[in-house]
């Protein structure tokens, strides 16, 4: 019997993720039955249970690839030496997902994974862990722009990463009701409210230039 790799058993993996995805958004995650998925991702049901025990794993399993992928992004934009520009980059790497009608079925699933956070104790740690490292990124570089006076320093860093990602979620849930702002209106209101509410006038000037 052939050895099964690495690679293969990830590829079946992410095969069931994506048939739970189109499933949960299509039917919501209560009404999806495990049989549902396994028809859906054209598996075996032993196939399923070697990966996942019940539909909660599944939802902590999607919930644990996305918030790899936002750790990719968030170090991308922490690794830009200008903290203002490292901010525009945050803005212009999560915009594009909100109007992208491709992920539309993950907006609608995430949407449903914040709710069964508040059920399924193993959903909410993954939840909140990816959350919390998004905030420690937009954290950290409002911190770099307080030090180089570029972000007024009576702001709490915290509070304003709080507040930064609350605006996202809510057009997340927006883009999932099909009423989000376009990939330019989401990008410029961004900047705006980044640069005429957080920044100093030196900041300001920074924003101008990486406009320019």
């Amino acid at each position: 019997m052939p050895k099964i790799t690495d690679e293969r058993k990830e590829a079946r993996r992410q095969q069931i993720l994506a048939a739970a995805v189109r499933c949960f958004s299509r039917d919501g995650f209560h009404a999806t039955t495990t049989a549902d998925i396994v028809r859906e991702a054209g598996v075996s049901q032993g196939a399923l249970y070697l990966y996942f025990a019940t539909k909660d794993d599944i939802v902590v399993a999607l919930a644990d690839d996305r918030h790899q992928g936002e750790t990719f992004l968030t170090a991308l934009a922490q690794s830009e030496p200008d903290p203002v520009r490292g901010l525009f980059m945050l803005v212009e790497l999560y915009g594009p997902s909100l109007g992208d009608a491709k992920r539309a079925d993950e907006r609608r699933v995430g949407i449903q994974g914040w709710a069964e956070a508040l059920r399924s104790p193993a959903i909410h740690d993954s939840v909140v862990e990816g959350v919390a490292a998004v905030r420690k990124a937009i954290m950290g570089l409002v911190q770099r722009g307080q030090l180089a006076g570029d972000v007024r320093d009576d702001l709490d860093p915290e509070a304003v990463a709080r507040t930064l990602i609350a605006i996202y979620q809510g057009l997340v849930l927006q883009a999932a009701w099909g009423e989000a702002p376009s990939k330019a209106e989401h990008g410029f209101l961004m900047r705006e409210i980044i640069t005429n509410t957080l920044l100093t006038p030196q900041g300001r000037a920074a924003a101008s230039a990486c406009a320019d």
